[in-house]
């Protein structure tokens, strides 16, 4: 599968000021590829260089086989974006919004743009201006999701909406990529990504620090025990996918915390060598990952192992 976003070293610097740093990564095409990080990792940088609105300071990046500093105007002709500030003029009606983005898109549709507002039960005949911060957002991913682009940008697209319209949307990125189109989703809401996405990249203070495919993420467990012995060795061949740490002591007794990254079967004899006691074992979620890659956990609670891994074609 080929991809339909390429970027090699892509850094973006203001001044002295790194806001993305030899970024490599890929999104195929037909994925919906989820883009995570707190304010200030870095994510609007990159969608804005994926646009065209910013220029490189070095490294490259290639979108539906375009240069989106040379060939600004073809890139943006692929893609509708949802920015996280929208802007939308408050003097007309919401109708009149509609159609004024619908002729201005080459692959505007006015006609599905009208089916997404009123999924979305938002009344195009009032003005902006007297919209909430809420119907406001309706309303430009009515915008957004009305022309048929190979790829779909969408920044922070629920937020503001109460939970019932969060799901309509997640419902409309989904039908996006059955119909074959390739979604990008940047979201501080880790249950949306960990819902929607084929993979993830984590971003940190403008780097990539981690990739994953959502699919990997149903193998990862975490294991909790209390053991009378001191903490147990890992045999050869678990070391690659155990990872093995002590989470408290008390009374001559330690309670392990054991993370694994593959199938449970293979560990099942050696969990019953270890004569572990209060056994309880769960799946990892995003928000784990997460925590661990941008130092959120508590203090005192240990690290897990995250295989470091890079998609670039």
């Amino acid at each position: 599968m080929d991809d339909i976003v390429a970027c090699n070293a892509l850094t973006k610097r203001f001044g002295s000021f790194a806001a993305l740093t030899d970024c490599t990564l890929g999104v195929r095409r037909g994925e919906i590829f989820g883009l995570l990080g707190p304010n200030g990792a870095g994510k609007t940088t990159l969608l804005r260089l994926l646009l065209g609105f910013l220029s490189p300071s070095s490294g490259s990046a290639v979108v539906d086989g375009f240069d989106p500093t040379r060939d600004g105007l073809e890139v943006r002709r692929r893609i509708s974006y949802l920015p996280g500030d929208a802007q939308l003029p408050t003097h007309m009606r919401g109708r009149t919004v509609l159609r004024f983005f619908a002729d201005m898109h080459p692959d505007g549709d006015l006609d599905r743009s009208l089916a997404v507002a009123e999924r979305l039960e938002l009344d195009v005949r009032r003005h902006v201006a007297f919209m909430s911060t809420g119907m406001r957002q309706k309303l430009a991913l009515a915008v957004v999701l009305g022309p048929r682009t190979p790829l779909l940008i969408l920044d922070e697209p629920t937020a503001n909406l109460d939970p019932t319209v969060r799901s309509a949307v997640l419902d409309l990125a989904m039908q996006a990529r059955r119909e074959g189109r390739t979604v990008v989703f940047s979201s501080h809401v880790l249950s949306e990504i960990e819902q929607t996405c084929d993979r993830v990249a984590f971003l940190r203070q403008g780097r990539l620090v981690h990739q994953l495919s959502l699919d990997q993420l149903s193998q990862r467990h975490r294991i909790t025990a209390v053991r009378s012995d001191e903490s147990p060795d890992v045999p050869e061949e678990l070391r690659d996918s155990v990872t093995v740490s002590v989470f408290g002591e008390s009374c001559g007794k330690q309670t392990l915390r054991i993370d694994t990254t593959g199938d449970l079967a293979s560990l099942f004899t050696w969990l019953d060598s270890l004569q572990l006691q209060r056994v309880r074992i769960e799946p990892m979620g995003l928000r784990s990952v997460y925590e661990e890659i941008h130092d959120l956990g508590q203090v005192g609670q240990p690290r897990i192992t995250l295989p470091m891994k890079e998609h670039a074609g």
